[in-house]
C-alpha cells in the first residue's frame, strides 16, 4: 500500500471520530501545556535569579553584628548585594547599650594568626555590650586574614526625604557608604558620579539615588542631576543617578535606596551608634570558605568568644537560590512525565479499543494484499495523529494560560525551542504508546479477523 492510501485512511479514520480523537488527546494536551509552562517557569526562574544577584559579587563576604538584649534592641543588617546593604539603623527599637569601651593592646600574631586576648579588655566582653564594628576592624581583618582584594563598610535607616515631585515627605532607604562601594556591589550609574573619598572625609551633604527614587522624586533622570533633595530636614545635592538594577535576595533594592557618604550619614542621621555591615571581596572564589574561617577568628580575639557575628558569603546565597529554583523545576518535570504517562495510557486503551472495533476492517486490508507493516503503520500514524493534535492544542493552551500564571508573580519566558520540544514530546508519548495496539493489529491473521464479529 502507498503512503498516500495509508494517509487517506487515517485522516478519514480521525475525521469521522473527531470527538473521541479529541477526548483521547486530552491528556496530551494537559502533558503538553505542562511541559511547556515547566521550560518556561525553569528559564523564567534562572533568570530572574540572575538579575537578582546581578549585582552580588560571588566573592564577596558580608559580616555583621546582631544585639539582641531582653528589651533591647536588634541591630545588624541584612546582608547585601554583595557589597552588603545592611540593614536597619542600630538605633531603632527598645534599649539603649553602651558600646564597650576597650583600648587596643600591643600583642603579637602567631603565623598570621591572632593571640587571645591581643587587644586588652576586647577579649573579656559579655553579650549585653554592644559591638559597633568600624574601619579599624577592616584594617585587622586586611592585615591578618589573606586573600582579601578589596573591603567596604556600610549600613541602611530609614529616613524621610523630600524634594522633587514630592507633595509630602516620603521614607526612603538611606544608605551610608564608602567611596568603593558601588565597585564592590557592582553598581552601574546612569549619570553624574558615585561618592568620592573627599565626600566622606569632609562629610559632604551629597548623594546619589537609585533609579526607583529618581523616577518618583523627579521628571526624569537629567532633572535629578545636581538637584537638591531633603534628607532628615537637611539638603543634599545629588551627584548621580544609578541605572536600573532590579531587587535582590535580601529583599533590598538599590532602585530604591539613596546613597550618602558614610561619615555624613554617622553625623547627620544615626550618629555613632549605628550597626553596619563591613564587606570584604576574595581574590579567588575558592578561598571563601577559608577566609570565613579566618575572619571568624581574628574576630573571637577581638571581642570575645562570646559575641557572635553573621558571616555569610554571596556565593552561597546564590547556589542555594538556584538549588531551589532546580528543585522546582524537578517537581514540575516529575509532574509532568506523570502526566504524560497518563496521556499515553489513554491513547493506548483507546487504540486497543479500536482494534477490536475495526477487526473486519484490518481483515479485509489484509484480504485485499496490505501487508503487516502497512498496518502497522496506519494505526501508528493514528495514534502519533491523535497525539500531534493533542501536543498543538496543548501548547495553545499554554499560551493562553501564561498571562494567568504571571498575574501571580511568577516570572515566565515562554520560547521557541520550549514550544518545539512539547511537541516533540507529545508526538513521542502518542507513538510509544500506540505502538503496541499497532502491533496487535498488524498480527491478526485475516481469516480470523474477517470472521470475528
Amino acid at each position: 500500500m502507498r503512503w498516500s492510501e495509508i494517509f487517506r485512511l487515517v485522516l478519514l479514520n480521525l475525521f469521522q471520530n473527531k470527538f473521541k480523537v479529541f477526548l483521547t488527546s486530552t491528556g496530551i494536551v494537559v502533558g503538553t501545556a505542562t511541559i511547556m509552562l515547566v521550560i518556561a517557569i525553569g528559564t523564567g526562574g534562572r533568570m530572574e535569579v540572575a538579575e537578582q544577584f546581578k549585582n552580588l559579587n560571588a566573592g564577596a563576604i558580608d559580616i555583621y553584628y546582631e544585639y539582641n538584649d531582653s528589651g533591647g534592641r536588634f541591630g545588624g543588617g541584612f546582608p547585601g548585594m554583595g557589597g552588603g546593604m545592611p540593614g536597619g539603623n542600630a538605633g531603632f527599637g527598645g534599649g539603649n547599650a553602651i558600646p564597650g569601651g576597650g583600648n587596643f593592646g600591643g600583642g603579637n600574631y602567631d603565623a598570621g594568626m591572632p593571640n587571645m586576648g591581643m587587644f586588652g579588655d576586647f577579649g573579656n566582653r559579655t553579650n549585653t555590650e554592644n559591638i559597633i564594628l568600624s574601619t579599624s576592624d577592616i584594617a585587622e581583618l586586611e592585615e591578618y586574614v589573606p586573600g582579601i582584594a578589596n573591603s567596604t563598610i556600610s549600613y541602611t535607616v530609614k529616613a524621610d526625604t523630600e524634594g522633587g515631585n514630592l507633595e509630602e515627605s516620603v521614607s526612603y532607604t538611606v544608605a551610608g557608604v564608602k567611596e568603593n562601594y558601588d565597585v564592590i556591589s557592582n553598581l552601574e550609574l546612569a549619570i553624574g558620579d558615585f561618592l568620592t573619598e573627599e565626600n566622606d572625609e569632609y562629610k559632604d551633604k551629597t548623594c546619589v539615588l537609585g533609579y526607583g527614587v529618581a523616577r518618583e522624586m523627579f521628571d526624569s533622570m537629567l532633572d535629578a542631576y545636581n538637584a537638591s533633595v531633603y534628607i532628615d530636614n537637611r539638603v543634599y545635592v545629588v551627584a548621580g543617578v544609578l541605572a536600573e538594577m532590579g531587587t535582590v535576595s535580601s529583599g533590598i533594592s538599590p532602585d530604591e535606596t539613596i546613597f550618602i557618604p558614610y561619615a555624613t550619614g554617622i553625623k547627620y542621621l544615626t550618629g555613632k551608634d549605628v550597626s553596619p555591615t563591613i564587606t570584604v571581596v576574595a581574590e579567588e572564589i575558592g578561598q571563601v570558605a577559608d577566609m570565613m574561617t579566618d575572619i571568624t577568628a581574628v574576630l573571637a580575639d577581638n571581642y570575645g568568644s562570646n559575641a557572635v557575628f553573621t558571616i555569610s558569603d554571596a556565593g552561597s546565597k546564590m547556589e542555594a537560590a538556584e538549588q531551589s529554583n532546580q528543585t522546582m523545576t524537578l517537581l514540575l518535570i516529575a509532574m509532568s512525565v506523570i502526566v504524560f504517562i497518563v496521556g499515553g495510557i489513554g491513547i493506548m486503551n483507546v487504540l486497543f479499543v479500536s482494534v477490536k472495533e475495526r477487526t473486519n476492517e484490518i481483515g479485509i486490508l489484509k484480504a485485499i494484499g496490505c501487508d503487516r507493516k502497512d498496518i502497522l503503520l496506519e494505526f501508528l500514524l493514528e495514534a502519533s495523529c491523535i497525539s500531534l493534535v493533542g501536543a498543538v492544542l496543548g501548547v495553545l493552551v499554554s499560551l493562553g494560560i501564561t498571562p494567568i500564571i504571571e498575574s501571580f508573580s511568577v516570572r515566565m519566558e515562554l520560547s521557541l525551542w520550549g514550544g518545539l520540544l512539547s511537541l516533540v514530546f507529545g508526538v513521542l508519548t502518542g507513538s510509544l504508546f500506540g505502538f503496541y495496539p499497532a502491533f496487535k493489529a498488524s498480527r491478526l491473521i485475516p481469516v480470523e479477523a474477517l470472521n470475528r464479529e
